[in-house]
């Protein structure tokens, strides 16, 4: 099973960045997981832009979504809203059926951000069929560094955490599979 984890953080030491490569170094050998964090390489969404004018790495940062069996997103939130960058890049995919029966999870690496979490959850509920909402991973990393997280993220308590999460997540995944 091939999984994108997302991070909404363009930031080089990203608590979201380091928690998302955390949990793909802890996943179980059948879930292979891709971390993307590479939002600010993204032009801004233009409907002018797309077809034939879509540019090559929105068109790779497409491919990469409709390569995998489901996405994890995990953002900061900026201002009490969705980080800019994140929301360009689910413009990118709005109209295109690539991510309409995506499944997608929220994975978040800070107690605060529930205003961000409320509105990235309505647009998830509206671009995809296959949100689920109720597989939530938070762990809270506020004044971590990447190094930090690394090492935390490997203890038993968070390994079993990151391990039941995504194997919870994997079966949803199979189960869109077995509907369609």
């Amino acid at each position: 099973m091939k999984i994108l984890a997302l991070s909404g953080s363009a930031r080089e030491a990203s608590t979201n960045t380091a928690l998302l490569r955390a949990v793909s170094e802890i996943a179980p050998h059948s879930i292979e997981i891709d971390v993307f964090h590479q939002l600010n390489l993204l032009p801004v969404f233009s409907p002018d832009n797309e077809g034939d004018k879509t540019p090559v790495v929105v068109q790779n940062f497409i491919e990469a979504v409709a390569a995998v069996d489901g996405v994890i997103i995990s953002s900061p939130e900026y201002i009490r809203a969705i980080p800019g960058g994140l929301k360009n890049a689910i413009d990118w995919l709005v109209s295109r059926i690539e991510i309409i029966d995506k499944p997608i999870v929220l994975v978040h690496a800070s107690s605060r951000g529930d205003d961000m979490l409320d509105s990235l959850r309505r647009v998830l509920t509206t671009v995809s069929a296959n949100f689920f909402e109720h597989l939530f991973l938070r762990i809270s990393l506020i004044g971590k560094t990447p190094e930090e997280i690394a090492v935390l993220m490997h203890s038993p308590e968070y390994e079993s955490q990151i391990t039941a999460f995504l194997l919870s997540f994997a079966e949803e995944i199979n189960k869109c599979k077995e509907d369609d």
